[in-house]
């Protein structure tokens, strides 16, 4: 399978654009409590993209839904993801910051920080998981497959080195550098957005593809 997938995931999951909201989640944590939250979160986002590879497809057999119709809608999540990132923010965030904090709180409560927020939307919402399935109908050998879930290693990988040299990546680059950062991975995943979109156009309206 080749490297798009991968590319794709990277651009919506960014971890390095998480980064200030892992140290503000985290800023009253011990030592150990930041390590456990650090490896949560990655396999977490880990489970997140494995999850969706592997039962996504039977999902949309269950509701009948044509890959073609998922491209378009993925598309537009991902395109939306990309404005998102475009304004420097994460390509997951919710719309409501009232809302992301009130996930902050009841995940205190009960579940840790490290699931919600920081995994579910933070990481991996609708848009990464729109983009798994569309790779995952997409694969036509068990290798192919398997790849796709590897890809889910690498975010959790990246997310957790990311996480664990938060404070130095934040020193160094500081609000400007990851700004621009995300604005450039924003960039990526727009371009990435119209092909998935036009290869569900295509396939739903052969008549774009004539000359």
């Amino acid at each position: 399978m080749e490297f798009k997938p991968l590319v794709t995931l990277l651009a919506i999951v960014n971890p390095l654009a998480i980064v200030p909201f892992f140290i503000h989640y985290t800023q009253d944590f011990t030592r150990e409590q930041r390590r456990g939250t650090v490896w949560t979160a990655s396999i977490a986002a880990f489970m997140v993209i494995a999850a969706s590879a592997l039962l996504g497809i039977r999902i949309l057999e269950f509701f009948s839904i044509s890959l073609a119709s998922f491209q378009v809608g993925g598309g537009l999540l991902l395109m939306i993801s990309a404005m998102n990132m475009l304004n420097a923010q994460p390509a997951e965030a919710k719309s409501n910051t009232h809302e992301m904090e009130d996930g902050a709180q009841k995940a205190a409560m009960g579940a840790s920080i490290a699931v919600v927020p920081l995994t579910i939307p933070l990481l991996t919402g609708p848009a990464t998981i729109s983009t798994v399935v569309i790779y995952a109908q997409k694969a036509q050998t068990f290798l192919q497959l398997a790849t796709l879930v590897g890809y889910g290693v690498v975010i959790g990988v990246a997310t957790a080195v990311c996480f664990t040299l938060a404070d130095p990546i934040a020193r160094v680059l500081g609000k400007t550098g990851i700004n621009v950062m995300t604005r450039l991975m924003g960039l990526i995943l727009a371009a990435l957005a119209v092909e998935v979109m036009a290869d569900g156009l295509h396939t739903l309206f052969p008549i774009l593809g004539r000359q």
